[in-house]
């Protein structure tokens, strides 16, 4: 019998831009890693941790793995929780990354819930990608198909979409979560740290008013 599939926090970046550990930087008086974390826990029964430098994390006491192979960005951590999910005799993992804060556990149990019979259930987003590929549910049978995209030199996250099956949640529902360009914010810069936290302030004192 296959397992459920499991949340995967991709944490396997240097975080340059940021200068320190992006994931632990505070966002509204919580780390952003621990809201990420909170908003997997509820859609998911096991929460791991693909991390290249696990000292950095250790304190959340999440089972963790660095990238199986390391230096592919964003498609090496996706691979690296899907191999892992494949030993476990998983379904797939729900892979987000480490550095988005504002996570909608309701959107996160929306895309496991259509799960069945497709291989990538991905939000639309609005955006250039047209989906957002670091907030999905990927299936097991997508390792074929990403081993190949990266044996061709490729590293697009979305470049091997056309050779699996990808169910898109429609832009109007993901709207009933909140807003895209809220939910699916990544934080690479102090810049955009302080972004974050004035929108997690503005929604703090919007739910005292409410």
């Amino acid at each position: 019998m296959t397992a459920p599939a499991f949340g995967a926090i991709l944490a396997g970046g240097e975080s340059r831009r940021f200068g320190a550990p992006k994931a632990l930087a505070t966002v509204g008086s919580a780390r952003i890693i621990d809201r990420v974390r909170a908003a997997l826990a509820d859609a998911c029964q096991d929460v791991v941790l693909i991390a290249n430098d696990a000292a950095v994390h250790a304190d959340l006491g999440l089972r963790t793995r660095p990238d199986a192979r390391p230096g592919l960005g964003a498609l090496g951590g996706i691979l690296s929780a899907l191999l892992w999910a494949a030993e476990e005799g998983r379904s797939g993992a729900l892979a987000v990354p480490c550095d988005m804060p504002f996570l909608s556990a309701s959107l996160l149990r929306r895309l496991l819930a259509d799960a069945d019979g497709c291989d990538v259930v991905a939000p639309e987003s609005g955006g250039r990608r047209g989906v957002e590929p670091l907030c999905a549910w990927y299936g097991v049978g997508c390792i074929p198909a990403i081993e190949a995209e990266l044996a061709r030199g490729e590293r697009h996250i979305v470049g091997f979409f056309d050779d699996v099956r990808v169910r898109r949640v429609p832009l109007a529902e993901v709207r009933a979560f909140g807003e895209p360009d809220v939910l699916f914010l990544n934080v690479n810069t102090p810049g955009e740290r302080e972004r974050a936290d004035r929108l997690a302030t503005r929604g703090v004192e919007a739910g005292r008013r409410g």
